[in-house]
């Protein structure tokens, strides 16, 4: 249900140009959101451009978003655009964007208000269209109640926020996930693993993927390479799911259930 709702609000999301932000755990699918609202919007046709602000240092970051003049630095050798150049008309995805620095918030701050930007190096401002989509695996409101995020910034960026949930509150979903990587997969290796064994879905249903639908994925297509037959059996599975599934079976019926859990079992048991 929690995804059903985001699915029908991802169509009202794209035919606005307001910014999007996308929150949740790392593995939660946030760029595929994002790629979608691209993909169904007015500037599906124009570039979608990404960039994780997590993965390079300021300097480099800076250079990567805005670009440079030829001899701006000693490795200019040539002019080189910027993703908010490239970007123009379309969309540009900010991932990890709760790990600027506050130095970097200020310039983005600046850009996303005015939509101009200057190249290092240069002295002219360049003036761009595009729209902006943020992703964070951080919660930002509470980011900038401790002061680690600026509240101007979040302002304009947290216009319209989805909230992905973690694969373990919609469990109901790995039975139709398993089945589409399994189909992907065989399409990519050129397989014929016809479906996973009671034992693996079982197995499956029963983890808590701190990876989210990422590690999902890994755990599949693990299971491709050692998978000898056309069914995937419990010993393809990566090992630390098994021994995972294995222990918290092991476990004592009372270290399983927490009381909301005993409750409900006894109430059952009462209407039965």
């Amino acid at each position: 249900p929690a995804m059903q709702k985001t699915f029908e609000v991802i169509p009202l999301v794209a035919n606005s140009q307001s910014n999007v932000l996308i929150e949740g755990e790392s593995g939660t699918g946030k760029e595929l959101v994002a790629r979608a609202i691209h993909n169904l919007s007015s500037r599906r046709k124009r570039p979608f451009v990404a960039i994780n602000c997590a993965a390079l240092p300021d300097q480099l970051l800076e250079s990567e978003l805005f670009g440079y003049k030829k001899g701006a630095f000693t490795d200019a050798k040539k002019d080189k655009p910027g993703r908010f150049a490239i970007a123009e008309g379309g969309t540009i995805l900010l991932d990890e964007i709760g790990d600027l620095s506050p130095a970097m918030q200020v310039k983005l701050l600046r850009v996303l208000e005015t939509k101009e930007f200057t190249p290092l190096g240069d002295n002219a401002v360049v003036k761009t269209d595009f729209r902006v989509i943020a992703c964070t695996n951080k919660n930002l409101a509470r980011e900038m109640q401790k002061k680690r995020f600026r509240s101007d910034l979040y302002f304009r960026l947290n216009v319209v926020r989805l909230s992905l949930p973690p694969l373990a509150e919609r469990r109901e979903d790995i039975p139709l996930l398993v089945n589409h990587f399994i189909e992907r997969f065989n399409a990519m290796q050129g397989r014929r693993i016809a479906r996973c064994s009671e034992r693996v879905m079982a197995a499956l249903m029963g983890y808590s993927f701190p990876g989210n639908v990422r590690e999902l994925e890994n755990a599949i297509e693990h299971a491709f390479v050692v998978c000898i037959g056309d069914t995937i059996q419990l010993e393809d599975l990566p090992t630390h799911i098994v021994s995972a599934v294995t222990e918290s079976a092991a476990a004592p019926a009372k270290a399983r259930f927490n009381p909301l859990d005993s409750a409900e079992a006894e109430t059952i048991r009462t209407v039965l």
